[in-house]
């Protein structure tokens, strides 16, 4: 357990570990404010061990990712991302190689190491093998590689990383005391439980949750559906009782508070859930946290920053959530009708709020609630229309999702394929593009990098026949990021689109749906569903920090994976997407300046064009419903000797340049590990 005075405002102090005491001093680095170190004079070798850091963060600050850096021999440098403190307390196993001389630490203010420990190899692999066989067998394959890093993040991910359905057991290991958040807020806050009779333990139990909350100025309705309210006394003044009153409105309901917000029967609030959401809603129209959800066997509902065209689709916001008086204000003054009907409102209202706040803790348990689909794009699609947006909803399989109209008439679009020999992918491809893609006004723009096979030659002066197609040569050593450009140069269509020549087209509205996403004001790239040759997923958008850098998640997951909270099934935002197949309006390219082909030549350079399109204002959009095929770098091979130094020095710049995105990534929860590809918890 960390001594009293290790928790100094200074960063100075002594851990006791297991085997071996530490002590925090600064660090050189402005960055990495604080190092962990051995604290002389019990020194002992702490080397080819693992060590488990469990740290702490106040409950008021938010749950950012420490970065963690290893301090090797000859000057290296070995970074990761840790979990952030999604609940009282968070947990980071690491390997130490032999050269590791030092650990420094960047953390938010607040931040606390509470315990070290080191551990062997041998008990780390035991416990693999325990838990996840598989991943265990992996780590011996890399380790008779000599992987080391494979054979590491094979190990975490047996040992650190847990599958949602365990999140009961991963709770139980990081609750942790912490002390309650500050500053505190005067904000008066009024919730509505509507509940029939049936419900009133129910009841009962969200009203105790209330009355144990840290913020006290707070007022209860409970409108009961079925009548007048029970005669038992109201055990607290705060709370009104009153009969549902379908033809109130919600600025009725809302009772003049500063927040205003909707309960269901059994809803039981995290003791400090309503400080932390009235101190967020200050600078914003609505602010929402995590919840858990089930009876005995919970899961959790761990949700993305903002995402409205997930929320639009699936409604992920959930509970606990406050909107602003003055967001309410502006609502449409009309009955609330039904209570499910007044959840639909507030829940599609938020997508024209102006600021979104998340907090990423579970600060709420929720009993399981499935609504009806049907119910809900009824709604969706009376919002839309009264907002004036062109999208409307569509059900399939029982899913809701958005669907963008194509314009009419459909902007000409420009298919810029990079490629050099191997006549059995740009054969297929081609054929693909000009034969199975019915979209009215396209044109495919080959960049050749200097093909010499004489099969390819004598299929691109057949290709030229065709009005459609143009072969443009780029005679210089392999970039993609500069054949991009060259292709984006040469095209003429308003929407530009990348994509591979180990590419196959899987369903033919394909073009259409990434069309109708990159015309949308507010959009920059759209990436599609893409599958290996076995049917398993291959890309559903990218997360950055994953694997070290940024990684494809869930990928080799079974084709039809929903996903957490569904999200896979529906168009939705994210950090990055794959330039294999990437749809971006051609005005948004050229404002962003293209492909970065100084410094990312061959890797990252497509997520890093998303994040430039972000910090211009254009969000990232995956969509389910363009469907293609990827070999995955067939036609390049995998990366070793030189290719591999340019790995590393793309993947350093790429980490120095988007630092802050590793550490958040706004649509991925802090609380999800970025070791396995999985969404699992860490």
């Amino acid at each position: 357990m960390a001594k009293p005075d290790a928790r100094g405002g200074d960063g100075r102090g002594v851990w006791q570990g297991r085997e071996t005491p530490f002590s925090l001093v600064p660090a050189d680095d402005p960055l990495f404010d604080r190092r962990l170190v051995l604290s002389p004079p019990e020194r002992r070798p702490w080397q080819r061990r693992w060590i488990v850091l469990t740290y702490t963060q106040p409950l008021h600050a938010r749950p950012q990712r420490p970065l963690l850096r290893l301090l090797r021999g000859a000057g290296r440098r070995d970074g990761f991302v840790l979990p952030g403190v999604a609940l009282g307390a968070a947990r980071w196993l690491g390997y130490l190689p032999g050269d590791c001389e030092g650990i420094e630490i960047a953390a938010e203010p607040g931040f606390a190491l509470e315990r070290v420990g080191l551990r062997s190899s041998a008990s780390v692999f035991a416990e693999a093998l325990l838990k996840r066989p598989g991943r265990a067998a992996a780590a011996l394959r890399a380790a008779v590689a000599r992987d080391e890093r494979r054979w590491r993040d094979s190990l975490r991910g047996a040992c650190a990383v847990s599958p949602l359905v365990r999140y009961p057991a991963w709770k139980a290991s990081r609750l942790f005391r912490v002390t309650p958040a500050e500053p505190k807020s005067g904000a008066q806050i009024r919730l509505v439980l509507p509940a029939p009779f049936a419900r009133a333990d129910a009841v009962a139990r969200s009203v105790a949750s209330l009355r144990a909350q840290t913020h006290q100025d707070w007022s209860l309705l409970i409108a009961w559906t079925d009548g007048a309210p029970p005669t038992n006394p109201a055990i607290d003044r705060r709370v009104l009782s009153t009969p549902w009153n379908p033809a109130a409105t919600l600025h009725e309901l809302g009772g003049g508070a500063d927040l205003f917000g909707l309960l269901r029967p059994g809803d039981i609030l995290a003791p400090d859930a309503l400080r932390q959401l009235a101190k967020s809603a200050e600078a914003a129209a609505m602010v929402y946290a995590d919840e858990e959800t089930g009876g005995r066997t919970l899961r959790p509902r761990l949700k993305p920053d903002w995402s409205p065209d997930l929320a639009l689709a699936t409604g992920y916001v959930g509970a606990p959530a406050l909107i602003a008086r003055d967001f309410l204000a502006g609502l449409p003054a009309e009955p609330v009708g039904t209570p499910d009907a007044l959840a639909l409102t507030l829940d599609l209202a938020a997508g024209s709020a102006a600021r979104v706040a998340h907090i990423p803790r579970i600060l709420c348990r929720r009993e399981p609630v499935r609504a009806d689909p049907a119910v809900r794009a009824l709604h969706l699609d009376r919002h839309l229309r009264t907002t004036g947006s062109p999208a409307r909803a569509a059900l399939h399989d029982g899913r809701l999702d958005l669907r963008w109209p194509l314009p009419d008439p459909a902007p000409p679009v420009s298919i810029i394929i990079p490629s050099r020999d191997r006549l059995d992918l740009i054969a297929r491809v081609t054929e693909d593009v000009l034969e199975k893609t019915p979209y009215p006004a396209l044109e495919l723009v080959i960049v050749d990098n200097g093909s010499t096979e004489p099969a390819v030659l004598d299929l691109y002066e057949r290709l030229r026949l065709d009005p459609r197609v143009r072969i443009e040569p780029y005679p210089h050593p392999f970039n993609f990021s500069a054949l991009v450009n060259a292709g984006a140069q040469k095209a003429r269509g308003d929407v530009l689109v990348l994509l591979n020549n180990d590419v196959a087209v899987l369903r033919p509205d394909w073009l259409d749906v990434l069309v109708a996403q990159a015309v949308r004001p507010e959009v920059g790239a759209v990436g599609a569903k893409l599958l290996y040759e076995d049917g398993r997923l291959q890309h559903a958008g990218v997360v950055v920090g994953l694997g070290g850098e940024a990684g494809h998640i869930l990928r080799r997951r079974p084709a039809d994976t929903p996903g957490h909270l569904d999200r896979l099934s529906v168009a939705h935002e994210v950090s990055g997407v794959t330039a294999a197949c990437l749809a971006v309006a051609r005005e948004k390219y050229q404002a962003v300046g293209g492909f970065d082909e100084e410094t990312f030549a061959v890797d990252f350079n497509d997520i890093d064009f998303c994040l430039r399109l972000g910090a211009r204002g254009w969000k990232t959009v995956w969509t389910p419903h363009a469907v293609l095929s990827h070999l995955e770098s067939v036609s390049r091979g995998r990366p070793v000797g030189a290719a591999r130094a340019r790995f590393e020095r793309e993947a350093a710049a790429f980490t120095g340049r988007w630092r802050d995105v590793i550490r958040h990534d706004p649509f991925y929860h802090p609380a999800l590990s970025l070791t396995t590809f999985g969404e699992e918890l860490e």
